[in-house]
């Protein structure tokens, strides 16, 4: 093909629309892909259900010593409605259980869920009729932060991983997650996965 065949080629692929819908195209799936997920992950909006100490931490997180504002999650919302990120703080007894679950419902998609301390992921040391042997029995977890009750730094780390699935995964819903992902965080910052059903972000 010589240069005046492959001029009017281009003339004629711009005019039809064909290189330039390609084109934008392309931008557009790149933008979707890679800078929705990046913003979407530093504009967490957490709604805080602490019913116990591990409360009084995540109120320490969102202080000005630990600043969880750097992470893009400081705006704590108590409607569901205007919230993503579930962060159940503390014991959770038989009667709430419901009350959690409307929350729950209540939440837009896409959404996740943080468990602080031991209570809500186990029932810790409450191993009573009256409260609930981990919150996964009723609700997908995403991320458990382990300690009794857990550190700031353990949440934010807790926070991050959930930034990490975010990146990778972008807008799947929840019934797509089957049961969240149900990874553990450490004050070290490696996630580990939990028990059979446990699956790593992204793979």
């Amino acid at each position: 093909m010589n240069a005046r065949a492959a001029a009017r080629r281009s003339v004629e692929a711009l005019v039809s629309g064909e290189w330039v819908t390609t084109r934008l195209e392309a931008v557009s799936n790149l933008i979707r892909r890679y800078g929705v997920n990046w913003c979407r992950k530093y504009s967490l909006w957490p709604l805080p259900f602490a019913t116990a100490c591990c409360g009084i931490e995540l109120m320490a997180t969102g202080a000005s010593r630990y600043d969880v504002a750097r992470f893009g999650a400081e705006v704590m919302r108590f409607s569901p409605r205007q919230s993503d990120l579930l962060i159940c703080a503390g014991r959770v007894a038989i009667k709430m259980m419901p009350v959690l679950q409307r929350i729950y419902a209540q939440m837009c998609e896409p959404k996740w869920v943080i468990s602080m301390g031991a209570c809500a992921s186990t029932g810790g040391v409450f191993d009573t009729y009256a409260v609930v042997q981990g919150i996964d029995h009723f609700m997908p977890v995403d991320v458990y932060v382990p300690g009794c009750p857990p550190r700031p730094e353990t949440l934010i780390e807790g926070i991050m991983a959930i930034q990490r699935i975010v990146d990778r995964e972008g807008i799947r819903n929840s019934q797509d997650r089957q049961g969240g992902y149900r990874m553990t965080v450490s004050a070290s910052g490696k996630d580990q996965p939990r028990g059979d059903r446990s699956r790593q972000a992204g793979e």
